[in-house]
């Protein structure tokens, strides 16, 4: 999330719910419902002490059990939609609470129905995987520890919103590798070459990853744009595709960015 420089005209909540409780589902499968305050972290940590399997899949990974449900969670092939089976959601307008399945939150790449701003999140319970034996839970681990070591090489952890701009979908790319349409916003990033490099103010292209923008002391929203926006004037202008952000923007009176490919060239912005 990315925030204007002048704020948010409006009430921001920040869920303290953080309750975790298990329920047996048979030999192999437990359900564990954790509330919509709790970190990733320790939802992980609470899931390998009590030999359950299966989220440590998205291990490393800043952020709440709220926002992983709201933006389906995904880490390479694994996405928190393939262990959601429930939650429970505020209405904002009736102000009841719904239990609901997954088919209701309309799961996407990063969307959900909790993005049309009427339902504030409560609990969710996941299906996990009972370790058959204890050689279950040192793989487990081992596998987290390797992926936080991974995150850690990989991608800057402090001063950042995350990956700023979502993949393309396939129908926006015509360009291919092995076989394959090259959807990855960071392979055109890369090509570009602004990772380390393409710097507003205080804003800058992490050296890290070419898809995420880091804060190097007193960055501005303004600067953090400013960066955006020139490296989807670069992208366009090299691939001719505009890269849109997964990064939410909120307080901003206009819409900050490139929304759609310009019928006219666009004004200069800073460049590397």
């Amino acid at each position: 999330m990315l925030i204007s420089d002048d704020g948010i005209d409006g009430l921001v909540l920040r869920p303290q719910i953080t309750e975790i409780s298990v329920r047996d589902g048979g030999e192999a499968v437990a359900f564990i419902t954790a509330g919509s305050g709790v970190s990733l972290d320790t939802l992980i940590t609470y899931c390998l002490a009590n030999n359950m399997l299966g989220l440590e899949e998205f291990s490393g990974i800043p952020g709440t059990v709220g926002g992983a449900v709201y933006i389906n969670l995904h880490y390479f092939e694994f996405l928190l939609s393939q262990f959601l089976v429930k939650g429970t959601v505020l209405d904002i307008q009736t102000g009841e609470l719904l239990i609901v399945d997954a088919a209701w939150f309309a799961f996407g790449y990063n969307t959900s129905t909790l993005h049309n701003g009427r339902h504030i999140l409560i609990d969710a319970t996941f299906r996990v995987y009972k370790g058959d034996c204890s050689n279950d839970i040192f793989y487990a681990q081992g596998r987290r520890d390797e992926i936080i070591r991974h995150r850690n090489q990989r991608y800057p952890s402090i001063n950042t919103c995350g990956s700023f701009f979502r993949n393309f979908h396939p129908y926006e790319v015509t360009r291919e590798v092995n076989g394959r349409k090259a959807i990855w916003v960071a392979y055109y990033l890369d090509k570009i070459g602004v990772k380390g490099e393409l710097r507003v103010g205080d804003a800058q292209v992490s050296h890290q990853h070419a898809n995420m923008i880091v804060n190097l002391g007193s960055a501005t929203s303004a600067d953090i744009i400013g960066v955006a926006r020139a490296m989807q004037e670069l992208v366009y202008a090299e691939f001719g595709i505009i890269p849109q952000p997964e990064c939410r923007l909120m307080g901003f009176d206009d819409y900050p960015l490139i929304g759609s490919i310009p019928s006219t060239s666009f004004q200069s912005s800073p460049r590397l």
